[in-house]
């Protein structure tokens, strides 16, 4: 038998008494939980991932500073983008095929996955919408105003989880998901805090501008889950190559539509590219399958740490290698998404118990007991 460890107090009145139990077998069994906890959270295939993918946002960034801000290359946007979904789609496709068993013919496997590629178009669209939204959003509304409200994604990410996968999360992991967002946000001061940008554009409507950021962070939010939900919910089960290939297929129209929109940029159609250029490509592209292999091995939330994380690591690279700002108040802020990132990442907390009431019995000195459940915060 377990030996009990119990302790009681005695209400004024003597006749409730509250006695909190918790017995060596209890305790050997939260140990345990704790540690599965532990190793299912360090698994090397998830760590592995997520470093890749701070490594690659990192790495994106600090290139795409010294492209733009130190080499001061015109080439546009989208068509990077465009490029990097063409590797993507390329090379998904190749891996689809060569992991065909004997008999499996590529051309109509790869069209079958066109087919049925509805699902990863919906998410494109959305990824299409998040574009729009951020340039009426720019056009209305301060860079600043923008920035300050961008970090809302880190929440929206948490609340789609828990309403689409009913997911359930510690108060500590909320309290470190806020702390992260505040963190973020003071790691960007130099961003929201210039003159420059804190004034809105002229002729701006401000409403608008603030709904389109909003909702733009909102199917930030949905979009990640949504892409967690079909990856591991999703009958068909498909893997991760032949995710990337529908989504991929998807993406494609969207860039080109944006392409011609803004008519090749400065540098017109495929003008202004450069070694950097391509190489951007290239790790766009493998942001791409590091994210769904993230969001596979791990989920939304620790992706969306592993980007957050990466803020911190080009900031750094930037100011040490080009020059960029480092303030004591970026400092400060770094620590704190350092903290908040390990606080969510490392926490153990077990679910809440509710209270229970003992049944009343006819004894003249009655006892309610009351079992708590010991919870970490």
């Amino acid at each position: 038998m377990p030996s009990h460890h119990r302790r009681t107090r005695t209400h004024s009145s003597g006749r409730i008494r509250v006695v909190e139990e918790e017995t060596e077998e209890d305790s050997d069994l939260a140990k345990k939980s704790k540690i599965m906890v532990f190793k299912s959270m360090m698994s090397s295939t998830k760590l592995f991932v997520l470093v890749l993918l701070c490594m690659q946002n990192t790495m994106f960034t600090v290139l795409r500073r010294y492209s733009q801000g130190v080499l001061k290359e015109i080439y546009s946007k989208y068509e990077v983008l465009l490029v990097g979904e063409l590797i993507k789609f390329v090379y998904s496709a190749y891996k689809i095929s060569s992991q065909l068993s004997q008999g499996e013919k590529a051309v109509p496997k790869l069209r079958y996955l066109l087919k049925r590629s509805s699902k990863m178009a919906v998410l494109a669209c959305i990824y299409g919408a998040m574009n729009i939204l951020s340039f009426v959003a720019l056009r209305n509304i301060s860079a600043g105003m923008f920035t300050v409200f961008a970090q809302l994604k880190i929440l929206t990410t948490a609340t789609c989880s828990s309403v689409m996968l009913n997911r359930s999360y510690s108060m500590t992991k909320w309290r470190a998901l806020i702390s992260l967002m505040m963190g973020v946000l003071l790691f960007s001061e130099p961003i929201w805090n210039r003159d420059d940008n804190s004034e809105n554009p002229e002729g701006g409507n401000v409403m608008l501008g603030t709904a389109a950021v909003l909702i733009e962070v909102t199917l930030s939010g949905f979009a990640s889950i949504y892409f967690e939900k079909v990856i591991k919910t999703d009958p068909e089960q498909l893997g991760i190559w032949e995710r990337n290939y529908q989504l991929a297929f998807g993406s494609i129209p969207i860039y080109v539509m944006f392409m011609f929109w803004e008519d090749g940029g400065v540098a017109g159609y495929f003008g202004g590219w450069s070694v950097v250029a391509g190489i951007l490509a290239l790790l766009g592209a493998a942001g791409g399958m590091l994210v769904a292999l993230s969001i596979k091995h791990g989920d939304s939330i620790l992706k969306t740490l592993a980007t957050t994380g990466a803020i911190v690591l080009s900031a750094a690279l930037d100011h040490y290698l080009l020059g960029g700002p480092l303030t004591n108040i970026m400092c400060i802020a770094g620590v704190i998404v350092v903290i908040s990132i390990c606080n969510y990442t490392f926490d153990m907390s077990p679910p809440e118990a509710p209270l229970q009431t003992e049944p009343k019995t006819d004894k003249p000195d009655e006892e309610i007991a009351l079992t708590k459940a010991s919870v970490k915060f």
